[in-house]
C-alpha cells in the first residue's frame, strides 16, 4: 500500500502538533512540581547570605560581573587584549555602560 505525498505529510504534521502539546502539557506540570524546590533554593540563598551566580570560571571580572570595574580586564597592561573567551560572550553590567551608549547597545534608536 502506497502513501500519497500530502497523507504522509499531514501524518507527520499531525504526530508532531501531538507531541508539541505534550510537552506543552508537559512543561505545566513541571513548572508546579519544581515550586517548592525553587522555594528552598530561594531560601537557601537568602540565608547563605550568597551573593550573585557565577557563571564563568576564568577571571575575577567575569567570575562575578556585578563586581567588576571598567578597569579589571586591563590589570595586566592597558594594551593587553581580552584573552578568555568568556570576557567577549559577557558584557560589562549595566552601571559601568555610560547613558548615551545603553540606547545603542539594547538596539534602541541612534
Amino acid at each position: 500500500m502506497r502513501f500519497s505525498h500530502s497523507a504522509l505529510y499531514l501524518a507527520v504534521t499531525g504526530t508532531l502538533l501531538a507531541v508539541m502539546a505534550g510537552l506543552g502539557a508537559y512543561s505545566c506540570f513541571a513548572v508546579v512540581a519544581a515550586t517548592p524546590r525553587l522555594v528552598r533554593m530561594s531560601l537557601m540563598v537568602k540565608n547563605l547570605e550568597l551573593t550573585d551566580l557565577c557563571l564563568f570560571s576564568e577571571a575575577s571580572y567575569t567570575r562575578h560581573l556585578s563586581m567588576a570595574d571598567r578597569f579589571t580586564p586591563f590589570q595586566d597592561s592597558p594594551m593587553v587584549f581580552e584573552h578568555f573567551p568568556s570576557g567577549a560572550v559577557a558584557g560589562p553590567p549595566p552601571h559601568l555602560i555610560p547613558i548615551q551608549n545603553r540606547r545603542w547597545i539594547q538596539g534602541g534608536e541612534d
